[in-house]
């Protein structure tokens, strides 16, 4: 299964004088993807990866003349997981510069410490794209509507990663070696992260708190981090695609909540290992949070890869009325509301309606989700 839209804007860019950067977690398909944008042609690339070590040592001490004597005359440059090799950012901003004819195609698996080597070097001399297990969309496209709503509960339980989608019967095995091997491999060698043990009781806390807002006090007594530390692995995670924020939707309304926060997973299946939970929705007392969690990603990967700018939020007042997602655009707000239950029947709260009176508000249910996900 292939990122087909990106697969198409990457090929539309190549040899414009910009390295082409995508990021994403292990296992998402960033190396399929670039392996099927050069399938026609692919004795015309030189592929690199940044977990040999022998790759590593040989960008220590690189110069222009040694990187044009190992390109030979390959047109294009892969370096697969970037951010294994010291001072990766120089290195790309060498191949772009000093040898302009060479496309120069990057991928990454975190990025932390990495979107700062690279974006200061290469401002103005990059396109960078974002990957994420695979979307509602995509997975429409390779059966067809009909089918993908019916793997919705599915998807709730065990995500979307590739091998999860592709391996149908394994995918408990397939989560927890992602869980147990590939989420920590970068974040456990980052530098910053000293407590393993309570970064994995963090991200348990930040499973079992899906759909409600966090509070990083109430985190560190948890996990027994002081609240900074708690602040510090969050972003860390943040930047390792594993989790994202949602703040809260004030417009200096006196009631409104303005510095609250909801932490989501950007797939199901890596939050149900965490606390070692693949029972079926139907038996399953947090199916609410469930689907909140599996809709908002959804919505995101959907954000990205149209590369829409609206902003994000949930809405809450002292009230403790609320709305589960929002999106404002161009001065434009449209409210969502999330129920599994196509029988649950709600409406806007009253005081976001006096509020907000042209903001738009939308149910979504398992049974018109497409309205959401669907581009």
């Amino acid at each position: 299964m292939i990122k087909r839209s990106i697969e198409d804007t990457i090929k539309g860019q190549l040899h414009d004088g910009r390295a082409i950067i995508v990021m994403g977690t292990r296992q998402v398909g960033k190396t399929t993807l670039l392996k099927q944008v050069f399938a026609t042609d692919s004795s015309d690339v030189l592929w690199m990866s940044g977990d040999e070590p022998d790759v590593r040592g040989m960008f220590e001490n690189m110069t222009s003349t040694r990187l044009r004597s190992i390109i030979g005359n390959h047109r294009v440059v892969i370096i697969d997981e970037t951010q294994r090799i010291e001072d990766i950012g120089i290195k790309l901003k060498l191949i772009t510069d000093q040898i302009p004819e060479v496309q120069l195609l990057a991928t990454g698996s975190s990025s932390f410490e990495l979107a700062n080597r690279i974006n200061e070097p290469l401002t103005g001399r990059k396109w960078e794209y974002k990957l994420f297990p695979l979307s509602f969309t995509e997975l429409v496209n390779e059966t067809n509507l009909i089918e993908e709503k019916r793997m919705v509960p599915h998807r709730m339980v065990y995500g979307s990663y590739p091998d999860v989608v592709t391996h149908p019967g394994k995918e408990v095995a397939i989560l927890r070696e992602l869980t147990e091997s590939y989420l920590y491999k970068d974040i456990l060698e980052f530098d910053r992260i000293h407590k393993p043990e309570k970064l994995t009781k963090l991200l348990q806390a930040l499973a079992y708190q899906v759909g409600a807002e966090v509070s990083y006090n109430e985190l560190s007594q948890l996990c027994g981090l002081d609240a900074k530390t708690v602040a510090s692995y969050i972003s860390i995670l943040e930047q390792a695609y594993i989790i994202f924020r949602l703040g809260s939707f004030s417009r200096n309304l006196r009631n409104e909540l303005k510095n609250s926060r909801k932490i989501y997973f950007y797939d199901n299946g890596i939050r149900n290992a965490l606390i070692g939970n693949f029972s079926q929705v139907e038996n399953r007392t947090d199916v609410g949070a469930l689907f909140e969690n599996y809709a908002i990603a959804e919505r995101i990967k959907r954000k990205e890869y149209l590369i829409d700018y609206a902003r994000s939020w949930f809405w809450r007042n002292t009230n403790k009325q609320e709305i589960d997602y929002i999106e404002e655009k161009d001065d434009r707000i449209h409210a969502y509301e999330l129920k599994w239950n196509p029988r649950r029947k709600t409406s806007a709260p009253l005081s976001f309606r006096n509020a907000y009176p042209d903001a738009d508000f939308t149910i979504i249910n398992r049974d018109n989700i497409e309205d959401l996900l669907l581009y």
